[in-house]
């Protein structure tokens, strides 16, 4: 985890420098494609490990996508439609393996763009983005900063994206005015925990105690979640934490007896949860991520094509694994074939001037504009709106869509200056 390495006496910028060395050291090599040939898309990701779930759905996601593209016929460029290979790289969600996975799919497997989760890894591939000028996306726009040109966060735009769920639940539960809030101490957590706190702020909510930062090796959340009830909160925000922190996390509020509210970025397996739990004590559970079976998204406002479908054939294929990640990946593809085809080429530069012509874009819960510089130093980040998910019953349900924007015009300040005292601010990330 880079926190470690900084905590080691590496800082980020060191990191950089030092990964440089063993990077690919010149430009990219040749993008022509004979005709037919397929466009190959890397996919570097954890597959394994303790993020896994926020990678392998992904990836199960994109062969779904690339089956379907190319069963239409496939991507067409200027020289005639070309079928889509996904080329896969375990990252496992470390820096190092990273940067060999994305030196791997450049020189070796010659692919056009490369998707990542983004994170405690992209310090480690940076270097290879900057040298090579290779097309990447992240899905964590807190890695955005103007030394990145070529990095992009078409879809998900966390931890911005967190504020949309406290509106709902202020608006919802205007009683519940106190709340506590705990993560991993990690670069998912950290920017995550100064958004919650600004959400918070902007709708009056007070933070009883200073968010609890855990170490990411905890197993034992026993403690964790006695301290967290300890001052008698009306909420408990389980911020970015993973799925394998949320599960026991809300198994121990289960366990000891807590009656308030919950919200969290995510509840991938929420099934899981509630057979370790129950229907009742899960009821009103706030996150971020729907099942795409969700009414909602037919609606003509979405830029995802037959969400309710590609649902249907995910769950049909991996029964019980649908999670935040499943579709995103496989809507950022969306987004690059759009553009490819735009430019009629899968050359990355070309790519990415389709791509953000204009300033706006097509993001799945809507139209959406190219924005970030005031938090990221660049306009690499596609922001709109976001759905707000409550489990009632039992099952994911989509509340509504919120502007993301529109909160930002009016607590910027907030978010901004919250940023800053955890240092999640781009100028000093660095």
């Amino acid at each position: 985890m880079i926190s470690k390495i900084m905590a080691a006496g590496l800082s980020r910028r060191t990191f950089l420098k030092s990964t440089a060395i063993t990077a690919v050291g010149a430009s990219l090599p040749s993008m022509s494609l004979a005709a037919g040939e397929p466009i190959k898309i890397g996919f570097l990701a954890p597959l394994t490990g303790a993020v896994a779930a926020w990678g392998k759905p992904g990836l199960d996601g994109c062969e779904i996508w690339a089956e379907r593209v190319n069963a239409a016929g496939g991507i067409e460029l200027s020289d005639g439609k070309h079928p889509v290979e996904l080329v896969s790289y375990d990252n496992e969600y470390d820096p190092a393996k990273a940067r060999t996975g994305a030196t791997q799919l450049i020189r070796e497997d010659n692919v056009s763009f490369i998707m990542m989760l983004g994170g405690d890894t992209w310090p480690g591939v940076q270097p290879v983005a900057d040298k090579t000028g290779m097309l990447f996306s992240t899905l964590l726009p807190s890695d955005l900063s103007p030394d990145s040109t070529t990095l992009i966060a078409p879809t998900e735009v966390h931890p911005i994206y967190l504020v949309t769920g406290v509106d709902y639940l202020a608006d919802t539960y205007p009683d519940a005015k106190t709340a506590v809030i705990c993560a991993q101490d990690d670069a998912l957590g950290l920017p995550s925990v100064a958004t919650y706190l600004a959400a918070f702020e902007a709708r009056d909510i007070e933070v009883l105690e200073e968010p609890l930062l855990f170490d990411p090796a905890t197993t034992d959340f026993a403690p964790i979640v006695t301290r967290l009830m300890s001052s008698n909160p009306d909420i408990i925000c389980l911020d970015t934490c993973y799925s394998d922190y949320v599960h026991p996390i809300c198994e121990q509020l289960f366990q000891q007896g807590y009656k308030g509210k919950m919200i969290s970025a995510t509840a991938d397996f929420y099934d899981q949860m509630i057979a370790k739990t129950s229907k009742e004590f899960m009821e009103g559970f706030i996150f971020q991520f729907p099942d795409f079976d969700d009414p909602a998204l037919a609606g003509d406002n979405i830029n995802f094509e037959d969400a309710n479908g590609f649902y249907e054939a995910y769950a049909e294929r991996h029964p019980g694994q649908w999670g935040a990640v499943s579709w995103e990946y496989a809507s950022i593809m969306d987004l690059w074939k759009a553009a490819a085809e735009k430019a009629g080429s899968a050359d990355p530069e070309a790519v990415i001037t389709a791509m953000k012509e204009g300033g706006t874009g097509k993001h799945a819960f809507g139209d959406a504009k190219w924005w970030g510089t005031e938090l990221f130093g660049i306009d690499n980040a596609l922001v709109g709106d976001w759905p707000v998910v409550v489990i009632e019953d039992g099952k994911a349900v989509i509340k509504g869509f919120k502007s993301i924007p529109d909160w930002y015009d009016q607590h910027g300040d907030l978010l901004i200056k919250h940023m800053q005292a955890y240092d999640q601010m781009y100028d000093q990330r660095g």
